[in-house]
């Protein structure tokens, strides 16, 4: 089981009765969406937000999406904005589907949504121009 929250990135082995930190790595602790890797169950999906003036915006206008866990993070962003992209990610603004590779899909709070369909090693704008998406969803059909 994983989490991410106000103070960090967590992962419990033990259904939820105890919890380790596993954000160092990270450049921020704080955040909200969570995917989870599917092909690596040791492995997660996080936009870290920095918590500057409490704008908690994912980044300083480069944005992208960490891949990891215990064993390390690993930044991922081609394909995504990478100037003057000062977006934010919502608690519930992050999903994973189950195919093989897994894909994974991000909607920020000011209507941008990208996928990966490669267990997140690039991204692809899907929609620009959205209201705040405030849930992500992922279903085969």
């Amino acid at each position: 089981m994983y989490q991410q929250n106000h103070v960090g990135v967590y992962r419990s082995d033990d259904h939820g009765d105890t919890w380790c930190a596993i954000h160092k790595g990270l450049p921020y602790d704080y955040g909200f969406g969570l995917a989870l890797d599917l092909d690596d169950g040791d492995a997660c999906f996080v936009v870290p937000l920095q918590p500057e003036e409490f704008a908690y915006r994912a980044t300083t206008g480069r944005f992208a999406v960490y891949r990891g866990g215990h064993r390390g993070w690993r930044a991922s962003d081609r394909g995504l904005p990478a100037t003057g992209a000062y977006l934010n990610v919502l608690r519930e603004g992050m999903s994973n589907d189950t195919l093989k590779p897994g894909g994974v899909y991000v909607g920020t709070g000011t209507g941008q949504l990208f996928a990966s369909r490669d267990g997140g090693r690039s991204w692809k704008a899907i929609a620009m121009y959205l209201p705040p998406i405030l849930s992500v969803s992922a279903a085969v059909i």
